[in-house]
């Protein structure tokens, strides 16, 4: 089973040590996460994707609630969000396989962003599974290197909102 945790915290120095380090001691696995400033600079959200037990999950969000420095967790499953995933590629190419490449972009709305005699970047941003599915069409072309944001997400939009946080 798999969670995602979105955690706003105190934007300063040590507090995704200590958050990791929670994680860390309890032994519960980190699937994915980012972070990045929210819209206020003094606040930042953590995206955190964990799988385990049902009790385990619920075991990370207490254990998140009772951190000094956060400021508030919300706990969602992926039906009830929307996630993206960033991911970057990078190719080696050649004459015989350009066209199965470009076609494999075109087919996963992927973007070649450079491009060389015999390299290429290609971005793709879309749910975690499709960016995985791209990454395993290009298996069999020369990959020479993948960097991956992991997974943002937000709830899904409902009429009766307060704002979103």
């Amino acid at each position: 089973m798999k969670k995602i945790y979105s955690v706003l915290v105190e934007n300063r120095t040590g507090v995704l040590s200590k958050v990791a380090g929670l994680f860390s001691r309890r032994s519960f696995n980190i699937d994915s996460l980012t972070v990045g400033e929210t819209e206020d600079p003094t606040v930042s959200r953590m995206t955190i994707v964990s799988s385990g037990d049902k009790a385990i999950l619920e075991q990370v969000e207490k254990q998140l609630n009772k951190k000094l420095d956060i400021i508030k967790v919300k706990t969602f499953d992926e039906p009830s969000s929307i996630s993206r995933e960033l991911m970057l590629i990078k190719v080696k190419y050649n004459k015989s396989n350009r066209r199965d490449i470009i076609e494999n972009c075109d087919i996963m709305k992927a973007q070649i962003v450079d491009m060389s005699k015999s390299y290429m970047i290609i971005q793709i941003c879309d749910v975690p599974e499709r960016a995985q599915l791209l990454l395993s069409m290009l298996r069999g072309i020369s990959i020479v290197e993948v960097a991956r944001t992991g997974t943002l997400a937000l709830t899904k939009c409902a009429e009766n909102e307060n704002g979103g946080k």
